[in-house]
């Protein structure tokens, strides 16, 4: 039988809160690319990586975006659309993480940046424990991105379950032994947890 776990980890964007990213960036784009395509380079950007590692302030990240991806914007418009892409928590997530944070402990561990960690500032009160990787230093699917967390949770892989739109990301988790799952959307997080009756 399972091991039943005590934490309980979660991305947050295409996970717990709506994330127009890439639909918004095709739009925006000159040229042809698939969400498949887009999602790949995302993970191998520069200028996301580095702003999502905290490294670069919201105008430099907005510059070297631009250039990266060809798009025809001013840096202030771009900002301004970047920080319209997670548009909030998606229906009913909210009272599912209220309804599990009374039998287990709750962690958000998220790839992040200033800009929207800011946006969404309730985090510290929706979870026990909210990770970002702009001020952990780290970002997954890198290990030690798992491996701070666990740590900031003071917790063992084996009391961990994790939800995660990305696959490198639950493939990257499983490595740590962690027991990982891949949920791409909240109706796939809420079937998963109730085929593993946590809910």
């Amino acid at each position: 039988m399972m091991k039943q776990p005590q934490v309980l980890m979660f991305d947050l964007g295409g996970v717990l809160i709506e994330n127009d990213t890439f639909s918004r960036l095709q739009a925006l784009l000159s040229y042809a690319m698939s969400v498949a395509e887009l999602k790949q380079k995302w993970l191998k950007s520069d200028a996301v990586r580095r702003f999502e590692l905290g490294q670069c302030q919201p105008q430099e990240f907005a510059q070297a975006f631009l250039l990266e991806w060809s798009l025809p914007l001013t840096e202030q418009a771009f900002i301004a659309e970047f920080l319209s892409w997670p548009t909030g928590y998606y229906p009913g997530a909210l009272a599912m993480l209220q309804t599990l944070r009374q039998s287990y402990r709750l962690v958000c561990l998220s790839n992040s940046n200033v800009l929207h960690w800011a946006k969404f500032g309730r985090l510290d009160q929706d979870f026990d424990l909210a990770l970002s990787s702009h001020l952990l230093g780290a970002i997954k699917p890198d290990p030690a991105a798992f491996a701070m967390a666990l740590a900031q949770c003071q917790a063992t892989p084996d009391v961990v379950w994790y939800f995660d739109d990305s696959q490198a990301n639950v493939l990257a988790a499983a490595s740590m032994g962690i027991k990982a799952f891949h949920t791409d959307g909240f109706e796939a997080v809420r079937a998963t947890l109730r085929a593993n009756h946590l809910l």
